[in-house]
């Protein structure tokens, strides 16, 4: 007998899909969430350093102390709040502003003696350190700027300073959702992926329709093809429909093609759908096999990826595992599509790596198929 019929593979696949159309949770995973995913990702998430609450004690009644204060009021970064020291303590503690800064009483003389440097103190929340760091280096450069605007002002010679004009490639406007949403794209792919297959075969033991095909002379490979094939479809048009999204309504660029994004989410999705099957087959309980799904698929890719945390700041042995999930490799793809385009000395190490996971994933659960009820 031929290990795939043709015609049997045929029928296996069209009740898959009319089960697919029957089943309101296939399509609740599919589209739904995705959707609701790619917009928490895209707008909760965001790390661009924007109007941050900033306060402003001024105990210097000079000149050059007002223009400095202009310059931070005027700053599209900072949302300034005036007052004095014991204000600004109460409204750090009260989480009303992220820190602020004291121009000291002797801010405008010392300038006016021809010091390069006055005194400004910063205070900052340390509870949130990557929100101090940046009102640091905002202050910094505030300050740099302000100082060279003044410098012209006043027909002095500014040419020993450094004239920093920085350009980011990629992302000209420095917008963190452009880099994040293809992180984010990889998560939902996972939990699609994933959670698609996972309850297939448990739900065919749980309703007991399993004996039935057990009973039938449907093979193992066309088993796991007619599970397979259809909602591979079906998480390809998940990924249209995410990506359209994503470029038309939520602005990322997308410099690559479109036969290269398909190549990447086919490898990928194949492996996910390789560890659903793989956990429906030895789990056979729906709800045990959605909880294993998150544990072992969506809470890694959240983590150990690189779409949200960066992977070089992660401990040695973190960072050696990521290199064993398939979810590390297609956010480098998807950042490489969506940012600088088809760059293949990146997408082909990735794409083989993908492969290799596809095949072991499917080959695992083809071997944990089961083709008798004692098995």
């Amino acid at each position: 007998m031929s290990p795939v019929s043709p015609r049997r593979l045929k029928a296996l696949c069209v009740k898959e899909a009319r089960q697919i159309l029957r089943d309101p949770s296939s399509g609740i995973i599919a589209f739904v969430l995705p959707l609701m995913l790619l917009v928490i990702f895209g707008y909760g998430i965001n790390l661009d350093a924007s109007r941050i609450r900033l306060g402003l004690s001024i105990e210097d009644g000079g000149q050059a102390a007002a223009s400095f204060a202009a310059q931070l009021t005027g700053s599209t970064y900072f949302e300034v709040f005036p007052g004095s020291r014991p204000e600004l303590d109460a409204m750090l503690e009260e989480g009303r502003i992220r820190g602020y800064a004291v121009l000291a009483r002797d801010f405008s003389r010392l300038l006016e003696e021809g010091r390069d440097t006055a005194p400004i103190q910063i205070v900052t929340d340390g509870a949130e350190p990557n929100t101090a760091s940046l009102i640091e280096a905002f202050m910094r450069n505030a300050w740099q700027d302000w100082r060279q605007a003044r410098a012209r002002d006043l027909g002095q010679d500014t040419a020993q300073g450094a004239d920093i004009r920085v350009r980011y490639w990629f992302n000209p406007a420095a917008v963190s959702r452009h880099y994040l949403i293809p992180g984010s794209i990889t998560i939902i792919m996972t939990v699609i992926g994933a959670m698609l297959t996972s309850l297939v075969v448990a739900r065919e033991w749980e309703r007991g329709t399993m004996e039935a095909l057990l009973a039938s002379p449907v093979t193992r490979t066309e088993l796991l093809l007619s599970k397979l094939l259809p909602y591979y479809v079906l998480g390809m048009i998940s990924m249209a429909v995410v990506a359209l999204a994503a470029v038309h309504f939520m602005g990322v660029p997308f410099r690559g093609s479109v036969p290269a994004l398909v190549v990447v989410t086919s490898v990928f999705l194949l492996s996910m759908l390789g560890v659903g099957l793989l956990i429906s087959s030895v789990m056979r309980n729906q709800f045990d096999s959605a909880q294993t799904t998150l544990n072992a698929a969506f809470l890694p890719a959240v983590m150990l990826s690189g779409a949200f945390f960066v992977i070089a700041s992660m401990p040695a042995p973190l960072r050696a595992l990521t290199y064993l999930l398939p979810p590390r490799y297609l956010v480098t793809s998807l950042q490489t599509i969506f940012l600088a385009g088809d760059v293949w000395e990146v997408l082909v190490p990735d794409i083989l790596f993908m492969t290799g996971t596809s095949v072991l994933f499917l080959t695992l659960a083809a071997l944990k198929t089961a083709r008798r009820l004692d098995e």
